[in-house]
C-alpha cells in the first residue's frame, strides 16, 4: 500500500489477528478434544456427525440473529455496544470450554462461543466501509486476513506445544486443553481493546427512537430493496452458495482427517501450516486486486475451490492433507477478504450493518447447509467403502464431494451478479 495505515485500520486489523486465535482453535485442537470426549462416553462412531450438527446449530441462530444485530447496529451509537458483548460472549464462552463437561455440555458451550464469535463480526465487518476509504477497503479487507492468518498462530503455538508435550510440563491432557481455552480467551479480549477505543460510528440512519422495532421495518425494507437492486440480491445469493464450501472445508478440516485415521500431529502441523501460507496469499490478493478486476479474482478463486474439494474426495494419505492445508491456504484469504470487500463497494455505507447483516445470512446458512449435508452423507453412510471407477472411496469422502454442487451454482450466479454491477458502473 502506498499509505502507511491509520491508527484506526491498525486496530481493526488487530481483531482479526484475536478472534482468527479462536477460529484457529476450533478447526485444530477443539474437535480432537471432543472426539477424545466421545470417546469416553462410547459414541465415537457418531463423532463426525455430531461435531458437524453443533456446527449447523451455531451458524443457524447467527443467521437468523445476524441480520436483525445487523440492522439495530446502523442506529447511532448501537454498533460498538453490541459488538462488545458478542465478542465477549464468545471469548468468555471459549474460556468455558476447559469447564468440567460431558461431550454434550462441551456442545452446548461451543455453540454459544461460536454464536457471540460469528455476531461479533457482523458489526466487524460493516465497520470497513468505514474505517477506511472506497480506495483502501481491498487492501484493508485483505490485510485484516492476512494478519489474522498469521498472528493467530503466535497463541496457538504456545496451546499446540502445551497440548503435545502436556507430560514435560508435568500435567494431563485435559489441564493442558483448559489452559489453551483460557490463552486463546485472554488473546482475544486483549486485541480487540484498541478498536474497542478508536472505532466511533461515522455512518448511521437517524431516528433512534424504539430502535428494535424500528430495526425490524427497515429489515424488511432492506430486504425489498436488494430485490429490486438485482445486482446486490444476486451477489448475495452467489455468496450464500461459494462461501458455503470455504466455510465447511475450513470447520470440518481437523474432523474430515480425524475420520480417515490420519495422525493426529500430522493434521495439526498441516493446518498451522495453512495459516502461513494464507499470509503472504492474502497480501497478494489485496495488492492483485489493485491491479485486476476484483470479480475476476473472485471466480478464479471459487473455480480453484471447485478443484480443491474434488482434491479432497481422492484423500487417503498424509501427505495429500498437507498438499490440501497449502491448496486452501492460497485462496481461503484471497476469496473472504475480497467477498468483503466487494459487497462494501456496492452498497450504501450508511447501511452497512444491515446488509452486512444479510451477507451473514448468506454466509452462515449456507454453512450450516454444508455442514448439516456432510453430516447427514456421513452420519448415513460413513464407514461404507463405495467403488468409483475402481477406486475405494470412504462414505465421508462422498460427503465432502457433494459441496463441489454448491460451488458450480455459486460461481454461476456470481457471474450474472458482476455482469450486472459492471453494466451499472
Amino acid at each position: 500500500m502506498k499509505n502507511k495505515l491509520t491508527p484506526l485500520e491498525r486496530s481493526w486489523i488487530l481483531y482479526d489477528i484475536g478472534n482468527s486465535a479462536f477460529i484457529l482453535l476450533v478447526a485444530t485442537l477443539i474437535p480432537i478434544w471432543f472426539e477424545s470426549l466421545t470417546t469416553a462416553a462410547g459414541v465415537q462412531d457418531d463423532y463426525l456427525s455430531l461435531w458437524s450438527f453443533a456446527g449447523s446449530i451455531s451458524t443457524a441462530i447467527v443467521a437468523v440473529l445476524g441480520p436483525i444485530l445487523g440492522t439495530l447496529a446502523d442506529h447511532k451509537g448501537f454498533k460498538k455496544p453490541l459488538f462488545l458483548v458478542c465478542m465477549l460472549v464468545g471469548a468468555l464462552g471459549c474460556a468455558l470450554l476447559g469447564g468440567p463437561w460431558g461431550y454434550l455440555g462441551f456442545l452446548v458451550i461451543f455453540i454459544l462461543a461460536k454464536v457471540g464469535f460469528s455476531s461479533s463480526l457482523v458489526f466487524y465487518d460493516s465497520m470497513l466501509p468505514e474505517i477506511t476509504t472506497q480506495t483502501r477497503i481491498d487492501s484493508i479487507s485483505s490485510m485484516g486476513y492476512a494478519f489474522g492468518y498469521i498472528g493467530s498462530v503466535i497463541p496457538f503455538l504456545l496451546c499446540l506445544v502445551l497440548v503435545l508435550f502436556c507430560d514435560s510440563f508435568g500435567m494431563t491432557a485435559g489441564t493442558a486443553m483448559v489452559i489453551a481455552f483460557l490463552i486463546t480467551a485472554v488473546w482475544w479480549i486483549v486485541c480487540s481493546l484498541p478498536l474497542a477505543r478508536r472505532y466511533r460510528q461515522t455512518a448511521y440512519v437517524e431516528g433512534q427512537d424504539r430502535a428494535v422495532s424500528a430495526s425490524f421495518k427497515r429489515l424488511a425494507q432492506t430486504f425489498r430493496e436488494a430485490k429490486q437492486h438485482k445486482h446486490i440480491f444476486l451477489y448475495l445469493v452467489a455468496f450464500f452458495f461459494f462461501i458455503d464450501g470455504v466455510y465447511t472445508i475450513i470447520d470440518l478440516a481437523t474432523a474430515y482427517g480425524k475420520s480417515l485415521g490420519l495422525d493426529t500431529t500430522g493434521l495439526l502441523l498441516a493446518l498451522l501450516l495453512t495459516q502461513i501460507v494464507a499470509f503472504p496469499f492474502s497480501i497478494l490478493f489485496g495488492r492483485l486486486s489493485a491491479k485486476y478486476d476484483t470479480g475476476k479474482l473472485i471466480k478464479i478463486s471459487i473455480g480453484c475451490y471447485t478443484f480443491i474439494t474434488l482434491f479432497a474426495v481422492f484423500l487417503k494419505f498424509q501427505w495429500q492433507f498437507w498438499t490440501l492445508a497449502v491448496l486452501v491456504g492460497m485462496f481461503q484469504g484471497g476469496i473472504q477478504a475480497l467477498s468483503r470487500s466487494y459487497l462494501g463497494k456496492i452498497i450504501p455505507a450508511e447501511q452497512s450493518g444491515e446488509y452486512y447483516g444479510l451477507m451473514d445470512i448468506c454466509g452462515k446458512g449456507a454453512s450450516f447447509v454444508g455442514t448439516m449435508l456432510v453430516g447427514v452423507v456421513s452420519a448415513l453412510v460413513g464407514g461404507i467403502e463405495f467403488d468409483l471407477f475402481g477406486y475405494a472411496l470412504q462414505g465421508e469422502s462422498l460427503a465432502v464431494g457433494t459441496l463441489v454442487i454448491l460451488f458450480a451454482i455459486g460461481y454461476v450466479l456470481f457471474c450474472k451478479a458482476d455482469k450486472l454491477n459492471k453494466e451499472r458502473s
